[in-house]
């Protein structure tokens, strides 16, 4: 897939300070430590890149109306992003387009290392936002006696 950099949105702490009522019970569970240390394991090991960056505000800023993107702690006073979270893996931007939330999200972390990583982040528009594309970045292909193609895990996250 020519996938060279993989980047991941992480806030130091973000375990211990979710404060989010009902549903921190189950937010916690996710071990997102064990999972940043897996896949950076996964990426030294196939060659690719590994970037850390913090994702604050990344899930309530829209990227497609450009809005700012504050850093945790540094919010200026005032600051409300254009567009909202609708429902589960829905947000609507400020022009009123429905996009996936996820994406919207990870693309907001892109922007985040934007340019220390020299990326080029204008041909990402609603087309690109609205499905999600799968890329089976840890599995091979390979031919069995058959001769018949399948896919074999060479690590699984």
């Amino acid at each position: 897939h020519q996938i060279g950099v993989v980047v991941f949105g992480w806030n130091q702490g973000q375990r211990q300070e979710a404060q989010l009522g009902r549903t921190t019970q189950s937010f916690v569970q996710i071990p997102t430590a064990k999972l940043k240390k897996r896949v950076k394991q996964l990426c030294e090991y196939h060659g690719i890149k590994f970037v850390e960056t913090e994702e604050s505000y990344t899930s309530k800023t829209s990227f497609l109306d450009g809005d700012f993107l504050p850093t945790f702690g540094a919010k200026p006073e005032g600051w409300k992003p254009s567009g909202k979270r609708v429902n589960r893996g829905m947000f609507r931007t400020g022009k009123g387009l429905f996009i996936n939330a996820d994406l919207n999200g990870a693309a907001n972390i892109l922007r985040k290392v934007e340019t220390q990583l020299g990326l080029v982040l204008v041909k990402v528009c609603r087309q690109v936002l609205t499905l999600a594309t799968r890329f089976r970045i840890w599995e091979t292909k390979t031919k069995k006696r058959s001769g018949t193609a399948s896919a074999y895990d060479v690590a699984s996250v």
